[in-house]
């Protein structure tokens, strides 16, 4: 099996925005995407991408970890949903994620938590979030 720490990926996004409109987001490796923030339009906003970040990494690390487990072949397929609530007071942030894992599998119910545990240990997104990473914060000229 390739060790995952040993592979690199260029890593970052960059957000524009102009006077008007929407911030458009540009991935390190090129990938685009615009950000929308009206209730009613369809596309990510910035909070979107917080849970779908979580999302992502939670089902490949679950992937990853019943593949070290030897039961991927059992498994047809692994979702992860993820929402959360607000912070009421206090700075905007969320306050708690909500994260639903469902393995369609015929693996048992200690099979899957085991999946589910060790994919929180294997997700970098899910490891930034509980140990709280600094911000440091620079203005260009």
């Amino acid at each position: 099996m390739t060790d995952r720490k040993s592979q690199t990926r260029p890593l970052g996004a960059t957000a524009t925005l102009g006077r008007t409109g929407f911030p458009h987001v540009r991935s390190a490796t090129g990938g685009e995407l615009s950000i929308m923030t009206g209730a009613a339009q369809a596309g990510f906003n910035p909070i979107d991408l917080l849970y779908a970040s979580l999302s992502a990494c939670l089902a490949m690390s679950a992937r990853i970890a019943a593949s070290e487990m030897g039961v991927m072949e059992r498994i047809t397929l692994i979702e992860v949903a993820v929402g959360g609530e607000k912070a009421t007071e206090g700075p905007s942030r969320v306050e708690r994620f909500d994260i639903r894992f469902t393995i369609e599998s015929d693996l048992d119910a200690a099979e899957k938590r085991e999946i589910v545990e060790r994919a929180e240990g294997i997700c970098t997104v899910s490891n930034t979030m509980v140990r709280a990473p600094g911000l440091a914060i620079t203005i260009s000229d």
